[in-house]
């Protein structure tokens, strides 16, 4: 049978501090902020307004459907909390505390959890707490707000002080309803942007707007001088571990289902319909192995996309998975005309620009999944914890040409240009041509090269000499350089880990899938984003996470016996769609409107000519322009919907 406990909902939330502890705007102000969430929880609202402080939530019931209504108090009042996400443990948490003798619990929801726990172990409460989560707590016996966000960043959090007033919310769409914020774009955000096709943490798209990094906290204390009070100093509780330690295969692959088995289990917690997200791949493939040990596998709901175009379609390998199991396996297909139905909907709730184009499936597959259940399972983060990627392959061979002489690079990518351009998934130019375009960059920064769209000499080419002078280009890579300052020498695979999950897992990957899962009010669990899986991943030698080519190599050797061999030993697609190939035909029009030369002058932000000569080469296929121009594309997009003045 499906466990069954009492974990609450997935929801937003949102609030204000008057930081000069004057009067709170009139409670619409609230209201409105709030209600721009009613994506994230369309069932319930709830509101606290104090003297100076306010908080409030939009619910989406998954569990104690009837009870749990956020702002939730403390037995005196005096302690309230904004709650978005789940806590795993707290049926453990609630016995323990209930043993104390000093609380007494009104409702069955884990919220209610975190608020005695806090008042009896303060901000130490964070490491006793297991699940995703981003909550915001005023304590009015101390007189101050105390916000936190998960270990791995899968709950947003994003914050601003504005005139003396501090503003957070779950998505930057409800500090934009506060009157008067006037956002401004950032340089700096959009040259990270361009650079990385997501902006990262902390940083954001406006100026002065900041998100919480994941694994940490901040406390304002209206006891602090006033002048002090409106520095956010953010601080961690909890980092990515690596202490590699030699064991056997034999030992590692059960140490993984020890931790993988329960980290399942733990999600499947629900008194509403639950599913998975089964692309075919080995990590949505394990997560529905082990649901089926847990579960009646007729049980299990399983969704796939599927594409016209094969090189981009998964969903013969879901097939097989769902026979395999026997699961309740749907699909719905994703034409170009489905794309331009949905893309404006997509534009509506990206706050940021954000250029992976897997967004629009996963959006397309959180709205089929939703009209079944309200609750999805994922194997999103297996890929960064064990090395999954192609550009892990290709780490090793850059570092031997980093031996090459010059010359000979050049007469390489001659040669390379000389290859036809083709638009399938991931094709043979393609990898190339990214390959050689990484190697004038040192290891680390190599990767986010690969993965990005315009490196800093590209955009020096792309940007208008006036907004040129407003930036540094050149310091989009300092993200990279500061979180390895925060390295512990765990080795160069690991430190290639470590960067992945920290930029492109966090800021790409679960951005992703939390804002097009809660577009469609849908709730997305991830159980390899379970710390005690993450912590696992870290205690694995190099050579069990990448041998030779074989990537994920423990994870495929510990799922042997309960997978198809063609689904653990496929080669890897990705969750793409046919940009290349839909610029030429379907997304033509709408590309040479938002990128016109006249529109473009007048935004002052991109170099005309650049930008018709992406253009004019990717139509002519001369060559494959695919990233920079979706990454235009979306920007664009993006602008006509937040800052319309500006374009």
């Amino acid at each position: 049978m499906r466990p069954r406990a009492t974990v609450e909902l997935m929801c937003g939330i949102t609030g204000l501090l008057n930081l000069d502890g004057a009067p709170l705007p009139p409670q619409s102000v609230l209201q409105g902020m709030n209600r721009s969430l009613s994506h994230r929880g369309p069932d319930d609202e709830g509101y606290f307004f104090g003297d100076h402080v306010a908080l409030a939530q939009r619910r989406l019931s998954i569990i104690d459907l009837a009870g749990g209504h956020q702002p939730l108090f403390n037995e005196d009042g005096k302690i309230v909390i904004v709650f978005n996400g789940e806590i795993y443990n707290f049926q453990d948490l609630r016995r323990e505390l209930e043993a104390t003798g000093r609380h007494h619990f009104a409702t069955n929801t884990d919220t209610e959890a975190i608020l005695h726990l806090y008042e009896d172990e303060g901000e130490r409460c964070l490491s006793r707490l297991v699940g995703m989560f981003a909550f915001v707590l005023w304590d009015g016996r101390r007189r101050r707000l105390f916000a936190a966000r998960d270990r791995m960043g899968q709950k947003p959090l994003f914050y601003t002080v504005r005139n003396n007033t501090f503003l957070f919310g779950s998505e930057l769409k409800a500090l934009l309803k506060y009157p008067g914020l006037n956002p401004r774009l950032s340089p700096e955000a959009l040259s990270s942007y361009l650079a990385y096709e997501y902006i990262p943490a902390p940083g954001a798209i406006f100026q002065d707007v900041y998100k919480l990094e994941p694994g940490h906290f901040f406390v304002i204390d209206m006891e602090r001088p006033r002048e002090r009070r409106g520095h956010i100093l953010t601080q961690p509780y909890w980092d990515i571990p690596f202490a590699p330690r030699e064991q056997s295969l034999d030992e590692a692959s059960r140490g993984f289902l020890d931790v993988f088995r329960p980290a399942v289990q733990r999600r499947l917690i629900s008194d509403v319909p639950l599913g998975v997200f089964l692309s075919g791949g080995i990590d949505s493939s394990s997560v529905v192995a082990m649901m089926s040990e847990i579960m009646p596998p007729k049980d299990i709901k399983t969704f796939c996309i599927t594409f016209q175009e094969k090189s981009f379609d998964e969903s013969g390998y879901a097939r097989i998975v769902a026979r395999h199991f026997g699961t309740d396996h749907r699909e719905e297909s994703l034409a170009p005309r489905r794309l331009l139905e949905i893309l404006p909907r997509v534009c509506d709730f990206l706050d940021e620009p954000m250029a992976d184009p897997s967004l629009i499936p996963t959006y397309l597959l959180s709205e089929f999944t939703r009209r079944h259940v309200t609750v999805a399972l994922g194997g999103d983060g297996g890929d960064e914890l064990f090395a999954g990627y192609d550009p892990f392959v290709a780490h090793y061979p850059a570092r031997l040409a980093e031996k090459c002489p010059r010359l000979f690079i050049r007469l390489i990518e001659k040669l390379a240009g000389l290859l036809p351009v083709s638009t399938k998934n991931i094709s043979l130019d393609f990898k190339i041509k990214q390959f050689l375009s990484g190697l004038a960059y040192p290891g680390p920064i190599r990767h986010f090269a690969w993965l990005g769209s315009f490196t800093p000499e590209e955009q020096l080419n792309l940007l208008d000499p006036a907004f040129l002078e407003k930036t540094n280009v050149h310091d989009v890579w300092n993200v990279i350089r500061d979180y390895l300052k925060r390295l512990d020498a765990p080795g160069e695979l690991n430190t290639i880990i470590y960067l992945y999950c920290k930029l492109y897992l966090h800021d790409d990957i679960l951005v992703k899938v939390d804002r097009a899962s809660m577009a469609c009010s849908l709730e997305a669990r991830a159980p390899f984003m379970d710390h005690g899986v993450v912590e696992f991943a870290g205690t694995l030698p190099p050579k069990m996470k990448l041998r030779g080519f074989t990537t994920k190599y423990l994870l495929k050797k510990a799922m042997e016996k309960y997978l198809p061999h063609e689904i653990i030993y496929r080669s890897k697609k990705g969750f793409g769609i046919p940009i290349a190939e839909w610029f030429k035909g379907p997304l033509r029009e709408p590309l040479m409107h938002l990128l016109s030369d006249e529109r473009l002058r007048r935004q002052g932000l991109f170099r005309p000519e650049y930008v018709s000569r992406l253009m004019r080469e990717h139509f002519d296929g001369k060559k494959d322009h695919r990233k920079r121009l979706w990454t235009l594309f979306i920007f664009q997009n993006w602008l006509d919907r937040y800052l319309p003045e500006a374009s």
